[in-house]
């Protein structure tokens, strides 16, 4: 089982993209999500994300997603 997909959006909703992993990162934990997810996505391997269905798909080929 994976993170959830519903707190991974509320975790990054807000953003101002494009953004890197360290900007998401930092805006994730802001929202109050856990450590383990804030490592997650700081540690995805692309320099630049420009909305929030390229990260979401980053974290699906890490396989990292769970249920909705």
């Amino acid at each position: 089982m994976g993170y959830d997909v519903t707190q991974v959006q509320k975790s990054l909703g807000g953003f101002s993209y494009p953004g890197s992993p360290d900007q998401l990162a930092d805006h994730a934990k802001e929202k109050g999500a856990d450590q383990d997810l804030v490592d997650t996505i700081r540690g995805l391997d692309k320099d630049q994300f420009d909305g929030p269905n390229a990260v979401m798909e980053k974290l699906g080929e890490a396989n990292v997603l769970g249920g909705s």
